[in-house]
């Protein structure tokens, strides 16, 4: 039996929608924990950036640490050496992550710049070859890629300063976004009395 037969399909969809109704009460309490800590990244960004920037060093490190672990026990499996080059990059990356976090989110806020950059003309390329298909909605992507494209120009023009409130303001947004996401979906989900 494959997995792409539909009835399979709808078990598996059945499965997980029963596992939300059952556990709608966590799901609710993730989303309230989410919006919480969403808000407080967007009220204090300097301190949800160098915590943003802490946890990416400290899983750079983690990663960095097992994969040293790891390819020295599996030393003669082909690809050595590239391994071990990986692993000592994300333990340096981690490092100094760690060490300097400031000059750390400096590095990360360019990354996320890029992001928006190739996220923005991607998207307006996308809705501009798309225009006939997606009928009115283009213009809602076109506006997307836009404003990818603003959001990094201005965090590129406030750099170094924006560094320090980019990551956690942007960071604070997505979760606000996703514990209300889940929240609904939490309340939706709530047996009906």
């Amino acid at each position: 039996m494959t997995l792409n037969q539909p009835s399979d399909s709808r078990d598996v969809q059945r499965a997980v929608a029963s596992a939300i109704h059952a556990h709608w009460m966590m799901f609710l309490i993730e989303g309230i924990i989410l919006v919480v800590l969403g808000l407080a990244a967007i009220v204090l960004p300097v301190i949800a950036t160098l915590a943003f920037t802490l946890v990416i060093g400290w899983l750079f490190l983690i990663s960095g640490g097992v994969g040293l672990v790891t390819t020295f026990w599996m030393r003669s499996a082909p690809g050595f050496w590239w391994a071990l080059v990986s692993a000592v990059v994300a333990l340096a990356a981690g490092i100094v992550l760690l060490r300097w976090p400031v000059s750390g989110s400096i590095s990360l806020t360019l990354v996320l710049i890029a992001f928006f950059v190739i996220e923005g003309i991607a998207t307006i390329f996308y809705a501009i070859e798309h225009r006939a298909q997606l009928s009115g909605r283009w213009a809602w992507m076109l506006a997307s890629g836009i404003v990818d494209l603003a959001l990094a120009g201005i965090i590129f023009a406030g750099l170094p300063e924006s560094s320090l409130w980019a990551l956690g303001l942007l960071v604070g947004i997505n979760l606000v976004f996703g514990g209300t996401a889940m929240i609904g979906m939490a309340l939706a989900a709530r047996p009906h009395a």
